[in-house]
């Protein structure tokens, strides 16, 4: 999202605007960020993603561009937005797909400050 912000894409420049007034992004947005990166970079190289995916939409969307590409995630890192709904669903989600979720104590130490 940074090098579409950087690059003053059209979605970088919607991005950008969204983050301005302080407002997430839609999923529609966050998609056409993510799916351009993802298809873009080169197969099965490993990547760590942030905040991403942050709605149940979003964590579907991205497991169908996985599965496209025969490729999967090793683990999700539940950190301080752990509480919010939203990541709840999306925790819940790749849970029920067995996938670890491993609790960033860091994360939680500096948002319990």
């Amino acid at each position: 999202m940074r090098q579409e912000i950087s690059r003053h894409t059209p979605l970088g420049q919607k991005a950008a605007a969204g983050q301005k007034r302080g407002q997430p992004l839609v999923d529609e947005t966050t998609l056409a960020l993510m799916r351009r990166w993802f298809w873009t970079r080169k197969p099965d190289a490993g990547f760590v993603l942030t905040d991403f995916p942050a709605t149940l939409l979003q964590a579907k969307v991205f497991d169908e561009w996985l599965d496209a590409r025969d490729e999967s995630i090793d683990a999700v890192i539940e950190g301080a937005d752990s509480r919010d709904t939203a990541a709840r669903l999306v925790l819940n989600h790749y849970r029920e797909h067995g996938l670890p979720i491993v609790i960033d104590e860091a994360l939680r130490a500096v948002c319990a400050d």
